[in-house]
């Protein structure tokens, strides 16, 4: 009897054994394998980024198999470096240094446009009376570094009047550009949507605002990847651009909640009313001016060709670059 009722404890154990087993696979079956996908941005975590860094908060990412590692950078080419090198799979990145990188020979894709509106602007002081490019000719201006967007964006207006850099004085003032222009020692700056309300928040008043987007309208920032990245790792990229579109849909549909974790999440994000404005910045240039195409993300390989020919008119790249063949949109997820 003894030994029976060994027994029958044994293979008690042993069922309920297999039992917890057979539940532990079906869990693991049954769960999405998550992937990390590691993004190399131009900047530190910034508030206007919000729906890249909440991805521990929200379950965009997570839905679709993804874990975000945000690598911070200073400056778009830090971004197209991270990829270059492999230390990221995606550059979160703007034109010119996509431009710049391609001149060099370096094979790379765009995958999103993450914000088709041109955020670049010139400012000055309505007392300067600047309110078209034309008056900037013989003016001192303000960039952040001569290596900028700011200064790029500045020459590309520029060209759009027929003038050159030559026709005026570039003064490097950097990131915090506005007190030069508010003391009187430039006659404007070159600054972001994003930078402007910054100003404003901080005394910046009476001015008139020339913006890029007017006279040339190709993106501010868009994703990155190698050749080699698209080649291998496409179901990775397509998973990361569902939770993303998802994510920036999120933002532009709550606004308010996103002012409310960028306190938590972004670097310069401690006051929710200015987060508000500047998230409301970005949302509206998240969304294209086309309207036959309100997808987001969706590229135009037509006007970053036109910002290369540009690019390449003004000496910043050597070479014809072909744009089309670098514009990858079988990645970007539709609605």
């Amino acid at each position: 009897m003894k030994i029976k009722y060994l027994l029958g404890i044994g293979l008690l154990a042993f069922g309920v054994l297999l039992s917890g087993c057979a539940a532990k696979d079906k869990d693991a079956a049954g769960s999405k394998q998550i992937e990390e996908v590691k993004v190399a941005s131009w900047s530190q975590p910034i508030t206007e980024q919000t729906n890249l860094l909440a991805g521990e908060e929200k379950s965009f990412y997570k839905e679709n198999g993804i874990k975000v590692n945000f690598i911070p950078g200073a400056g778009g080419g830090d971004a197209i470096k991270n990829i270059l090198t492999g230390a990221a799979d995606i550059a979160f990145t703007d034109p010119g240094s996509l431009y710049f990188a391609l001149d060099k020979g370096e094979k790379l894709r765009v995958i999103y446009n993450i914000y088709p509106q041109n955020v670049f602007n010139v400012v000055s002081l309505t007392e300067k009376n600047i309110t078209k490019p034309e008056d900037l000719k013989g003016k001192k201006i303000g960039v952040y570094s001569h290596s900028s967007g700011t200064r790029q964006n500045l020459l590309l207006l520029l060209h759009q009047a027929g003038l050159s850099e030559k026709d005026v004085t570039i003064v490097e003032t950097g990131l915090l550009n506005f007190a030069p222009l508010m003391q009187g020692q430039v006659d404007a700056t070159a600054a972001t949507d994003t930078g402007l309300e910054t100003g404003k928040q901080k005394g910046l008043s009476d001015v008139n605002v020339i913006e890029v987007k007017d006279y040339l309208n190709i993106p501010s920032d868009v994703f990155v990847v190698t050749e080699k990245t698209y080649q291998e790792k496409k179901d990775l990229l397509i998973s990361f651009l569902k939770g993303y579109q998802q994510s920036a849909q999120w933002m532009i549909d709550n606004p308010q909640e996103a002012a409310s974790l960028a306190v938590k999440l972004a670097i310069d994000g401690k006051d929710v009313n200015s987060n508000l404005k500047i998230i409301d910045l970005r949302n509206s240039s998240s969304l294209s001016s086309d309207p036959k195409d309100k997808t987001l993300g969706a590229l135009d390989p037509e006007v970053l060709q036109k910002g290369a020919d540009i690019y390449q008119g003004l000496g910043l790249i050597e070479n014809k670059l072909d744009m089309p063949q670098a514009v990858i949109q079988d990645l970007i997820p539709k609605k």
